[in-house]
């Protein structure tokens, strides 16, 4: 294997495919260079000498400034390399002219239809607690449904969380709006929704925010009224499962709602994992389906590649004021715009956050971004959709749940076990972490290095489909099912 990735210049840096000693030479389009360090895995090399305060460049684009002169081979990291980010900018829009349309897919996965249009890749009761005093409650009243209904649905779930009491205005609507979405899901043929009672999230409050059409298919409890929350919450999952026996039917690409996340992000993530998944969301999107993609403060120093591709004037702003408004988010509270990457992205490569950004948006792919969401609304467009929810793994995760996608792609170099409401599909960066964790990985993106990218796709869509149609994900087979809702406002 070549110790080195093959670029064509505008980059300065090339990354390591594998460690290298000093003395090694490592080839790239146009040249080679002798290594003056040792460099790691996901590392990166300088391929000439870089003048101090010079912007360097990976992905064709600057990823901060040398903060001293850098020689050809040297070890380009932390030590030499800083983030050039600040606070909020001004953007011009253009045309559009760099979109790229995909062309159609007309591959098929077998799913649930329903009876608004949409398709599940699952079909489960859901119970949702309005509040964390009852959170346990629910997960118990899931435990002993699932052994009664089993023949009749997919499953059972809980999804527990610490909010819903001691919160006002805008953080009380975020939760709100996070359980309604949820409580919406196609994958969830029912839901139960159990609230104590004294909370502020009221039951009759979150209701509300339910559809008309969906609430044949919701239950409720209030265990402070009730006489037996257990047996109440148990004979209202029995109901809704009865109600859902359903089989799966052939739908298009068109029908998938796919969301696309990266955690645990290393130096391989933006050259293997994420633009692989990119070509799954235009593929998706080239279909007629919808693609999400999140995490705004990673996006933070690539922002301008999304806006180049907004279909409107109108989402071109709206990408503008949700960047900038989360800048400012920051920026409020006292902290730095570039306050990322986390420790474990510096151990694998990543050096600052417009390198971590440039990897991330990848995972979008190529078409139009046609619409923007608020946190907890569900995508309401076809093609590609930007949601506003921060990096956060499993509150960025359970954003693209309740927006509506019906699977998850999420990206890793490090590794984690996670696992969100609906079918998180793990793809690893580099073949170790798929060697080493295949309990995690559902993936290995890694082969984009030794059979190409169109080989890759290829295998991938596959995978996709087949965890669409009913095949468990890793996350799946080891019961990771979690959900976090996003705080912002203050605790009374």
């Amino acid at each position: 294997m070549p110790k080195a990735l093959k670029i064509a210049p505008p980059d300065d840096v090339l990354t390591m495919l594998e460690a290298g000693v000093a003395g090694d030479r490592v080839a790239f389009d146009g040249g080679s260079v002798q290594l003056i360090d040792a460099v790691e895995r996901g590392h990166k090399v300088a391929l000439h000498a870089i003048e101090r305060n010079a912007p360097v460049r990976k992905f064709g684009f600057p990823i901060g400034r040398a903060t001293r002169s850098i020689a050809a081979g040297e070890h380009v990291h932390v030590h030499n390399l800083q983030t050039a980010l600040a606070g909020q900018h001004s953007y011009a829009f253009d045309t559009g002219a760099n979109v790229v349309t995909p062309l159609p897919s007309t591959a098929t996965f077998m799913g649930y239809r329903r009876a608004d249009g949409r398709v599940g890749t699952r079909n489960e009761i859901w119970v949702l607690p309005t509040v964390g005093c009852v959170a346990r409650t629910a997960e118990r009243i899931a435990r002993q449904a699932e052994a009664r209904v089993a023949h009749l649905v997919d499953g059972v779930h809980a999804f527990a969380h610490p909010h819903g009491c001691s919160q006002l205005g805008h953080d009380l609507d975020g939760t709100r709006a996070i359980l309604a979405s949820l409580a919406c899901h196609p994958n969830a043929a029912g839901a139960v929704i159990v609230g104590l009672g004294c909370e502020e999230n009221q039951v009759a409050a979150l209701l509300e925010r339910i559809p008309q059409a969906r609430r044949g298919s919701i239950r409720f409890l209030v265990a402070q009224a009730s006489a037996d929350e257990m047996a109440e919450g148990v004979a209202l999952v029995e109901e809704l499962a009865r109600a859902a026996m359903a089989v799966r039917s052939p739908a298009g690409l068109d029908a998938l709602v796919l969301g696309v996340k990266c955690g645990g992000s290393d130096g391989l993530s933006g050259l293997t994992a994420n633009p692989l998944v990119g070509r799954m969301a235009d593929h998706v999107t080239g279909a007629g389906g919808s693609a999400i993609l999140t995490e705004i403060p990673e996006i933070f120093g690539a922002e301008h590649l999304l806006m180049a591709r907004a279909a409107s004037r109108a989402t071109f702003d709206a990408i503008v004021t949700l960047v900038n408004g989360f800048k400012q988010h920051f920026i409020d509270h006292g902290e730095p715009v570039s306050e990322n990457p986390s420790p474990g992205n510096i151990a694998g490569g990543i050096t600052t956050l417009e390198e971590k950004s440039l990897g991330a948006v990848q995972k979008g792919g190529t078409s139009a971004v046609v619409d923007v969401i608020d946190y907890g609304v569900q995508v309401r467009a076809r093609g590609l959709t930007v949601l506003e929810a921060p990096g956060n793994d499993a509150v960025s995760s359970t954003a693209l749940a309740a927006a509506g996608a019906t699977v998850i792609l999420f990206t890793t170099g490090r590794g984690t076990p996670l696992g969100f409401p609906v079918p998180t599909v793990k793809i690893a960066s580099n073949h170790d972490l798929a060697v080493r964790k295949p309990g995690w990985i559902d993936f290995d993106a890694g082969m984009v290095l030794d059979a190409g990218m169109d080989a890759a796709d290829a295998a991938l869509l596959q995978r996709i489909i087949a965890i669409a149609s009913g095949e468990e994900t890793a996350a799946e087979r080891n019961g990771e099912r979690e959900i976090a809702i996003w705080k912002r406002g203050v605790t009374l």
